[in-house]
């Protein structure tokens, strides 16, 4: 028995006639789940897929439609005094207190990449207390829930929304089960799936995994709008009165989860531009180099967006200011902030947030056979970092024959420190408070600063 005739001749019309090459060996229950897994609109799919995976047409046309971001639009660490960071500080945890803020992590790629078939979310990058992306991110949600708690005296959440897909959903699942949610209020931790759409070859052919099985991929995420949607998410945020998400990618091992200053810039901005309740912001970092592939924040057309790098010509790339720096320097670095309200109009206010690379973003996404973004650099950025937060707060080293470790200030971001001292994220956020418990104080290398010793060191 052939499909029926209806869906031969939609699927050939679709150019996509070579989905049923094998119905003839399939049995009943393979043809039929065939058949449901044809989505509505698969010949637009292919094609649209197709187009977007070809060689863009002339870079100049691009590069002459482009304009940088306004200084106005671009605040930061660097560009800001201290009284402005401490300012937006108070309002972001003052948000907090409020349960206003819910952050969501776009979680739905394996770990192909790094060689692992689990979500990357999963990975331990070596740290000397073995903790996971999910746990130092778990761990990052509960200190800031605290440090706003006791701001404002208050009892406060910070809800976690997990965009999964078809493939991550269930590890992930099991792995939070397995962990007790790291200590988290598990009616807080929301997951959700991200749709699946068939995989296409770049002349348009959506692939068989199987003989009677269409290949499927999520999305990306340009998906999450609908899977906001179509898992009635907005909902639910606009249900526990949620105003302001913080959106991230799982693979950055210093991403400050719902960061306050972040949070209380874009609150700011948003109610200076008249627009409090249809703000976007996103968070950039100044490129490395003129060709790292980034995309860039830009004006395009009058329209703010994101251009990626093959988007750009080389010659556009090194354009030059007058005071020396990268003309399209704000590299994205997928770090966004949303109101509610902005998911569901869409709206255009706009404003960038520009944060230091070594403090906030180095992104894990290839094994350490590769020369950049690996596990290797991920635990040095990490062990770097709290290893400047200890010298700030007074900390000294000694190594294992209690001979005291010479300092070292400026650190690349491809070594490591000369002492090994790992922070838990439920001791200090982000380098605060530490002075009470390693001030003048000597530790031996390798060191890990939890809680309990935290508490130990404060009351000697």
């Amino acid at each position: 028995m052939g499909p029926p005739e209806e869906v031969r001749a939609q699927l050939a019309r679709a150019g996509q006639g070579h989905l049923l090459r094998f119905w003839a060996q399939l049995g009943p229950a393979q043809r039929g789940a065939l058949l449901a897994a044809l989505p509505p609109g698969l010949g637009e799919h292919c094609r649209l897929a197709a187009a977007s995976a070809r060689q863009p047409g002339p870079l100049e046309v691009l590069d002459g439609r482009m304009e940088p971001l306004p200084a106005e639009l671009l605040g930061g660490a660097r560009r800001s005094g201290p009284a402005a960071l401490e300012r937006w500080e108070a309002e972001g945890l003052h948000q907090i207190s409020q349960n206003k803020v819910a952050v969501l992590l776009l979680a739905g790629g394996q770990g192909t990449r790094l060689g692992v078939s689990y979500p990357k979310g999963m990975y331990n990058v070596g740290l000397p207390s073995g903790k996971t992306l999910y746990q130092i991110q778990a761990e990052r949600i509960r200190k800031v829930e605290q440090l706003a708690g006791q701001r404002y005296h208050c009892k406060c959440a910070i809800p976690w929304y997990i965009m999964t897909s078809e493939f991550t959903l269930g590890p992930t699942e099991e792995f939070f089960v397995d962990h007790g949610f790291f200590n988290l209020d598990k009616s807080n931790v929301i997951m959700f799936e991200q749709r699946m759409l068939p995989a296409v070859t770049f002349d348009g052919k959506a692939i068989l995994e199987e003989k009677g099985k269409i290949a499927m991929a999520p999305d990306g995420n340009g998906g999450l709008y609908r899977a906001l949607v179509d898992n009635k998410i907005l909902d639910d945020m606009k249900q526990r009165g949620i105003q302001y998400v913080h959106v991230y990618c799982v693979d950055n091992i210093l991403v400050k989860m719902a960061d306050p200053v972040f949070i209380g810039f874009c609150v700011t901005k948003g109610a200076d531009c008249g627009a409090k309740s249809s703000v976007l912001c996103l968070q950039v970092v100044e490129k490395a180099y003129p060709t790292e592939p980034v995309g860039v924040v830009c004006r395009v057309d009058g329209v703010y967006q994101v251009v990626e790098y093959s988007e750009i010509s080389p010659e556009t790339a090194q354009l030059q200011s007058p005071n020396g720096g990268l003309v399209y320097s704000t590299g994205n670095i997928c770090n966004h902030f949303f109101t509610v309200e902005f998911l569901q109009m869409v709206a255009q206010n706009f404003v960038a947030f520009e944060v230091l690379r070594e403090e906030e973003f180095s992104p894990l996404k290839n094994a350490d056979t590769a020369d950049k973004d690996t596990p290797t650099t991920a635990r040095q950025s990490l062990l770097a970092q709290h290893y400047r937060w200890a010298l700030k707060a007074g900390a000294r080293f000694l190594d294992e024959n209690g001979c005291r470790i010479p300092e070292k200030l400026s650190l690349s971001g491809t070594e490591d420190p000369p002492a090994v001292c790992e922070i838990s994220p439920l001791v200090s956020y982000f380098g605060e408070g530490l002075e009470a418990c390693m001030k003048n104080k000597d530790f031996c290398s390798p060191f890990i600063l939890d809680e309990n010793k935290a508490e130990m060191l404060g009351n000697s």
